[in-house]
């Protein structure tokens, strides 16, 4: 079963069981995966409807961190909350042990050995990852590395 059909049929459970947060979150990831293959003109995989999982967690990340700014604990419990309903569909993240090795692997690789080759390792790094750790995360164990 694809990441999508596995939405919608949780959507149509939550829908069922009368849970409104877990309807509302799965109804807007839903929504910006159908825009996208809208934008697209066609169906997307797995490790698109990923990605745009992954955005939404960021987006809500962000969320919590106004709200902190903001002193608004009701917020913050919500995006939360979302968020736990959103990771069940993403890939189990990597442990850090394990980014660091991939890393490692992959300069090796190149044969890179400064920070000016990151933009190399990267490039060869994400796909790899298949959204099992951010961005972010690569980029600070392979600037450590080449340091």
């Amino acid at each position: 079963m694809t990441s999508k059909l596995q939405l919608e049929s949780a959507l149509k459970d939550a829908m069922r069981a009368q849970d409104d947060l877990r309807k509302r979150t799965l109804r807007m990831a839903l929504s910006s995966i159908r825009l996208l293959e809208i934008e697209k003109g066609s169906e997307l995989d797995d490790q698109a409807v990923t990605s745009i999982l992954q955005k939404e967690v960021k987006t809500r990340q962000e969320a919590i961190d106004e709200a902190q700014r903001a002193g608004r604990p009701d917020l913050i419990q919500a995006s939360r909350a979302e968020i736990a309903v959103l990771e069940e569909f993403l890939p189990s993240q990597m442990s850090p042990a394990e980014l660091e090795g991939l890393a490692s692997q992959v300069i090796s690789e190149l044969g890179a050995t400064s920070q000016r080759e990151m933009g190399q390792v990267m490039k060869t790094l994400l796909p790899r990852l298949a959204g099992r750790a951010s961005g972010e995360q690569a980029s600070q164990v392979v600037r450590k590395l080449l340091a």
